[in-house]
């Protein structure tokens, strides 16, 4: 069994989308949608590529999760975004 993050971006009403795309899908097991992260989890016996494939057929901008979208979101949380520095270009300045 292989689990796939993304990162979609959406607003509450592309959840129903969202997941009737992957319903389509043969060997998804488990659909998790965080809303406030923009995070996607799936979990089965699907291809990545494929479900990524669903995804953007469907209208949805999707990628994979990357560590760069958790130090993002890590610094959003805790409000230490104003001095935020990455490959020496300042996201907030």
């Amino acid at each position: 069994m292989e689990t796939v993050e993304l990162k979609v971006e959406m607003v509450a009403i592309h959840e129903k989308r969202l997941r009737k795309s992957l319903s389509k899908i043969k060997g998804i097991e488990k659909v998790e949608v965080d809303v406030n992260s923009q995070k996607v989890v799936v979990t089965g016996y699907a291809h990545k590529n494929k479900i990524l494939k669903a995804l953007r057929r469907a209208g949805l901008r999707a990628d994979f999760w990357s560590a760069q979208n958790e130090i993002l979101l890590n610094a959003y949380a805790c409000g230490n975004y104003t001095n935020f520095r990455f490959n020496n270009f300042s996201f907030f300045s």
